[in-house]
């Protein structure tokens, strides 16, 4: 790495597309999402490199995340790459953990989700210099080096930095042979685009049948809203897709913990093999309340919870059968390796939230992280795919026979095209130009 390599200026976009017109990513609680992003550009001192990255929304607060990235982009420009990397782990912590913006949070909300997109900008131009997709810089990284960028504080009852070692140790002599398997067939990965809540029911079975055709073995149904509208639904997606192969369903924490139950309960007839977000993404022992109460149908969380300590307390009381990362809630890359690192040693399957924008692009680089470098087994293990706005990227995720490809380009697959910037971005764009001159 060249050592006076340096950021020279941050841009931030708000960014937004108009997907609430035809209910894409409907949900129970999120009835009308414009799915947005807060994007990130970082130039440097060399002509035409720069890193890229972005922190998801549903329309407005964007503008709040770009304030926030913002403030926070003083912290890294004028910096050397190199010294921001050298110590990465104290990197993220000086981002996430500023002295009076810490206040806002700390680690939760605006600014978790700002500084998740500065240093996830970070993590794609460090990849780009070392001309290496994000997941193989991570996954070729020594042990100590990766180590060294997971803020352990909070986490030390649950991980310590000499488990993630052992653990890292643990899958050193396979590492070749799980990234070759996955240039082969890919990660398993599991479709919610034929579940939106706003779906009519023959577009459901459109929606099913199509993604039968395209070789889809797990689907995931919204639900939450009303009992009996549930239940024929989940009844016409059962029906298409047969005994055999895997129903979740996605309450988008609508319920309160009893009423989760009793839901799940007639639902359960549908063999579902887990429920998402039953409840509130901050209530821990509900989560165990409901998770014990359902078994065996799994628990599933984590698309909104907040930080890693989050994570560790619904890992240490046996709240979740299945802990759902999400690449912008939580602080980059740096804390999901901590996460990462805990779900394996409580032996529980990391299945990521992804859809929304550049979601799918950034968790096909965390899934490859996790089964070569930590070690996942592919047991009951699967990543959210959802088929919208990817033709934005410059480099969009691939996905065969319902399986992430592994991404061949340098970098975190975050960067979008101009043409799609000056279209949707917020409230320039020729795009939301037309709204707005249509509502005038």
């Amino acid at each position: 790495m060249d050592s006076s390599l340096t950021i020279t200026a941050c841009s931030v976009v708000d960014l937004r597309f108009p997907t609430s017109e035809e209910a894409h990513g409907s949900d129970a609680m999120h009835t009308d999402p414009d799915y947005s992003a807060a994007y990130v550009k970082l130039s440097t001192s060399c002509d035409g490199l720069a890193g890229y990255g972005l922190t998801f929304t549903l329309g407005r607060g964007t503008d709040l995340c770009v304030s926030a990235i913002e403030l926070l982009a003083e912290k890294v420009v004028g910096k050397t790459l190199a010294s921001l990397v050298e110590t990465f782990g104290q990197t993220a912590q000086s981002i996430a953990n500023d002295s009076q913006l810490r206040w806002l949070g700390p680690e939760k909300g605006v600014v978790h989700l700002a500084a998740a997109a500065l240093l996830n900008a970070i993590w794609d131009l460090w990849a780009r210099v070392e001309n290496k997709p994000l997941w193989k810089l991570v996954s070729d990284l020594p042990a100590e080096q990766l180590v060294d960028c997971v803020d352990f504080r909070y986490l030390g009852n649950a991980l310590t930095k000499q488990d993630a070692l052992e653990i890292l140790a643990t899958n050193d002599s396979t590492r070749a042979d799980r990234e070759s398997e996955l240039h082969t067939t890919g990660f398993p990965a599991y479709t919610t685009s034929a579940g939106w809540l706003g779906y009519s029911d023959d577009l459901i079975r459109k929606l099913c049948r199509q993604a039968l055709s395209e070789g889809w073995e797990h689907f995931k149904l919204k639900v939450g809203a009303d009992l009996e509208d549930d239940i024929r639904r989940a009844a016409i997606i059962r029906e298409e897709i047969g005994p055999n192969r895997k129903l979740m369903v996605d309450a988008n924490q609508r319920w309160e913990v009893a009423e989760a139950i009793e839901w799940v309960r007639q639902l359960s007839r549908f063999d579902l093999w887990w429920v998402e977000e039953p409840t509130s993404p901050d209530d821990v022992v509900g989560h165990a309340e409901i998770a014990k109460a359902i078994a065996p149908i799994g628990v599933a969380t984590g698309e909104q919870c907040q930080n890693r300590v989050i994570f560790k307390q619904l890992l240490q009381l046996n709240a979740i059968s299945f802990c759902q990362i999400d690449s912008c809630r939580l602080g980059s890359v740096n804390e999901i390796l901590g996460v990462l690192l805990m779900a394996k040693k409580f032996n529980v399957p990391v299945c990521p939230h992804a859809g929304g924008v550049g979601l799918c692009e950034y968790v096909n680089h965390l899934i490859m992280i996790d089964y070569i470098r930590i070690g996942a087994s592919l047991d009951n293990r699967v990543a959210e795919y959802v088929d919208h706005l990817h033709s934005h990227f410059v480099h969009p995720v691939v996905v065969r026979s319902g399986h992430y490809m592994p991404p061949t380009n340098a970098g975190y697959s975050a960067e979008i095209h101009q043409a799609s910037i000056e279209q949707y971005s917020y409230p320039q764009g020729s795009e939301w130009q037309l709204r707005l001159a249509a509502n005038a």
